[in-house]
Parts: C-alpha cells; structure tokens; sequence
C-alpha cells in the first residue's frame, strides 16, 4: 500500500514567532502521520531544531541546479543536505511562471536534488488556458517527459509527483475529485506504461486549495497519496486536519 503524503508549502511566509507557535502545535498532533512542511531558506534551522526526533519531515522550496560556484543568491542541494532537510520542492507553477524555470532546468533541479540524497516534489500541471483548451494530458506529459529522458523512470521510485493545476493554486478554486483522479490516474499510467513496479509505489499528491472541509474527499480518490498544501498549511488545524485526512 503506497503512503500518503502530506507536505506544506509555506511559500514566502512566516516569522520566527509565527513559525515557533506553529510547529509546536503541529508536532503532537501529528504523530505517527506522514507530513512535511517545506519552509523558506532562513527557516531551515529553526525547522530542523523544533521538528528533530517528531514524525515531522522538513524541506526547501527550491534549489540551485549547480553543485557549487559563483551563483550570487542560490542555494545548493548539499546546503540542504547540512539542514538535514528530506524534501525540496522543484518546478512549482510560480517558479515556472514567475521565474521563467523551463523544464529542462526543472530536471536537472530534480537531478541535483537526487544527486545529494533529497526527495524532489516535482510539480506539474496546467493553466487554466490549457484546461480549457483540452490539451492538460499533452501538459503533464510534457514536463514529466523532460524529468524521465534525464534522470529515467526509475528514479521516480525515489520522488513525490505533486499534480497542481495552476488554475487551482490561491484561487480559492479546487478540482473536483473526479478531476484530479482523472489526472492522477493519467500521470500513474504514463509511468506505469514504462515501469509498473515505480508506477504502484508513486507517491503522487494533489495541490490547489486544499483545505479541511475538502481534503477528505481528495483524499480517498485511488490515485491521490496526499498533498501539497500551501495556503492551509499555515493555519494549524487546518492543517492537522488536512493530514489526518490523508493518513485515515
């Protein structure tokens, strides 16, 4: 039985008293779940010293693609590594969108990730362009595609896939439960097609506003193994009820 996942997305949020008051009511009421909260870079310590030894896993939000050298401003996968941080966040819709990371760059993120021992959470999905315009299959395999032809399939047995719809993140809009199965299903059966051993124990969450009062419905789609919650997942029961979603 594949685990379900949940990780939060902080994004560029958080104060050193704010983060303090949540991770202390987030740590008991976790116990025993499977979750992860992906914290901005300055926060690493502070997540590392009050999640060390809880069920609780910690991560970044992104990474540089190159190992070490004059890249003003970026932070390495090794970096990473000396927060002991399991999990980084590659190819979110913002940093595609606003950022300008193509998918080339996005797989050898993810590669630069592997490469150091990190978990990569690779983001796919459409906009709403591309919904509407029917081609959100051709979408998700297109930037799934560029992760498979440099890193190969197999290394998805060490991955989480997070399907986003871009239409669906801050929006306050959410994709139906038969939608994102639909998509969770297509993405399980495109890896399936070339690995069906990687495929069974794909990790694949969903992300777009997420919350408490419709976590439980994603949540018990066949092919939905948590998510990646952004929003949510700075409000404290909001998200313990989110996980407890996912893990029951």
């Amino acid at each position: 039985m594949r685990k379900k996942l949940v990780a939060g997305n902080w994004k560029m949020n958080g104060s050193l008293a704010e983060n303090a008051a949540l991770l202390a009511a987030i740590k008991p009421a976790l116990a025993g779940i499977e979750a992860a909260v992906c914290v901005p870079f300055p926060y690493l310590a502070q997540a590392q010293a009050a999640l060390a030894g809880s069920s609780i896993a910690w991560g970044a939000q992104n990474l540089s693609d190159q190992a070490k050298g004059a890249y003003t401003g970026e932070v390495s996968a090794s970096m990473l590594r000396d927060f002991a941080c399991t999990y980084v966040i590659v190819g979110h819709s913002e940093r595609r969108s606003l950022y300008g990371e193509s998918d080339e760059l996005v797989a050898k993120k993810y590669m630069a990730a592997q490469a150091a021992g990190l978990v990569p959470i690779l983001c796919v999905g459409e906009s709403l362009a591309e919904r509407e315009a029917g081609v959100t299959e051709q979408v998700v395999a297109r930037q799934l595609d560029a992760v498979i032809a440099a890193a190969g399939v197999a290394s998805l047995a060490n991955a989480v896939v997070a399907y986003e719809p871009v239409w669906a993140i801050g929006t306050g809009k959410t994709a139906s439960p038969e939608q994102a199965q639909a998509v969770h299903a297509f993405i399980r059966g495109k890896v399936a097609a070339l690995d069906p051993a990687v495929a069974a124990g794909l990790v694949i969450q969903y992300g777009g506003s997420v919350k408490a009062s419709n976590a439980a419905e994603l949540m018990t789609q066949p092919d939905i193994d948590g998510g990646l919650i952004g929003g949510a997942s700075l409000v404290a029961d909001e998200f313990i009820a989110i996980c407890r979603a996912a893990a029951n």
